[in-house]
């Protein structure tokens, strides 16, 4: 399998993590978002949103979007499970994940940021942006967390949301949003950091770290 992907894409960390998580053994395919290489058409043809991260299985299938990916690992690769078995802890599990996969990676990434330096904004004022994006949502993520027992997020082994959380909050610090007022989240970051399938996926232990 290939894994293709940029080592500060948050949502290709994402499935870097799960992989570990899992085991599984991937050939990593760096694209180079800041250079456009994911625009390439070489790269429409695996992906054609034009987005990393694309998991390409040995048959030559092609799957996109992380959470789309995560989710095929965790039913191919049942051990260890992502998701609790009690239904309404997997909902909230889901809905914290979504949180930050839907609601705020996606109006804080590199697209994004380009098209408000294209109406004209400032540098500071578009870096204020992504780190008021981060800050409002991880305030959200903190108090859904408020009554789970930990270390982890929900509970004591990772789930879903860990794998989502920790690139999130690695996000937030590079545009200077100030993480330390969420006790709770970064509680769970540090419990998921010490686990090796966390540390090995970290960006600037990739080989495409700059």
């Amino acid at each position: 399998m290939k894994l293709h992907g940029y080592f500060r894409s948050g949502a290709a960390y994402r499935v870097r993590i799960a992989l570990n998580l899992k085991g599984v053994e991937v050939e990593h395919v760096s694209h180079h978002l800041r250079k456009g290489e994911q625009r390439a058409e070489s790269y429409l043809a695996i992906n054609p949103q034009g987005l990393v991260p694309a998991l390409e299985l040995d048959d030559g299938t092609v799957l996109t979007q992380s959470l789309a990916i995560i989710g095929w690992l965790d039913e191919t690769y049942p051990e260890p499970p992502f998701l609790p078995t009690d239904p309404v802890l997997r909902a909230k599990v889901r809905a914290f994940a979504l949180a930050i996969a839907c609601d705020i990676h996606p109006v804080q990434n590199l697209g994004v940021l380009k098209r408000l330096r294209r109406l004209g904004l400032d540098e500071e004022t578009v870096l204020q942006w992504a780190a008021d994006v981060n800050a409002d949502g991880l305030a959200a993520c903190e108090v859904m967390l408020r009554n789970q027992e930990g270390p982890f997020c929900f509970g004591a082994a990772p789930t879903l949301a860990d794998v989502c959380l920790v690139p999130q909050l690695g996000n937030a610090r590079r545009y200077g949003a100030d993480v330390q007022r969420f006790p709770r989240l970064l509680e769970a970051e540090a419990a998921s950091k010490a686990l090796p399938a966390f540390a090995k996926a970290a960006p600037e232990l990739q080989p495409d770290a700059e």
